[in-house]
C-alpha cells in the first residue's frame, strides 16, 4: 500500500477538555480541525484505517496525540486528503500559515518529533479549513516535483 502524508479533516460537535497524553488537558472547541501526519512505514496509508477505527470506538489504543482526540465521542472523521510524498511538516506549516484569518493552532500537538509548532489546526468553518488543507497539499506536491526535476 502506498504511503506519504495525510491530513484528517475532523469535526467536533461539542466543546470540551480532553486529556492528551503528556500534553495534559486541552480545551477543544466545537468546529473543524485538520490533523496532518505521515504514513511512511510498510502499512502506508493503512494508518488512516487505524485512525478511523479509533474514531469509531473499535480501537482503544492511544499511541499518538491524535488518538486522544479521535477517541473522544464528539470527534468524527469527515474526510482525508493525501499526498504520496514525505511532506508532513511542509503541509502542516502551510495549513497553519493563514493564522490571521481565523485559523488557530493547538500548540505542540502532533509534532513531538519535529520543530513545527503544531500539526493540528482549528477553524470554525469546514470549507475554509478544507480549502487551506487542499492548497497546502497541492503546494507541497509542486514543491516535491520541483525538487526532483
Amino acid at each position: 500500500m502506498p504511503g506519504g502524508t495525510y491530513t484528517l479533516i475532523l469535526e467536533r460537535d461539542a466543546s470540551e477538555s480532553i486529556a492528551v497524553g503528556a500534553l495534559g488537558e486541552i480545551e477543544f472547541p466545537a468546529g473543524w480541525y485538520a490533523y496532518t501526519g505521515s504514513a511512511l512505514g510498510s502499512g502506508g496509508f493503512g494508518r488512516i484505517d487505524r485512525h478511523r477505527a479509533v474514531a469509531a470506538g473499535d480501537n482503544d489504543t492511544r499511541h499518538w496525540h491524535v488518538d486522544y482526540l479521535l477517541g473522544d465521542a464528539a470527534t468524527t472523521v469527515d474526510r482525508v486528503v493525501t499526498t504520496e510524498a514525505d511532506v508532513e511538516c511542509a503541509v502542516a506549516q502551510r495549513v497553519d500559515g493563514p493564522a490571521a484569518e481565523g485559523f488557530d493552532r493547538v500548540d505542540a500537538f502532533g509534532c513531538s518529533d519535529c520543530d513545527c509548532r503544531s500539526h493540528l489546526i482549528y477553524h470554525e468553518q469546514r470549507d475554509r479549513l478544507l480549502s487551506a488543507v487542499t492548497a497546502a497539499h497541492e503546494a507541497a506536491r509542486k514543491g516535491t516535483a520541483a525538487a526532483t526535476e
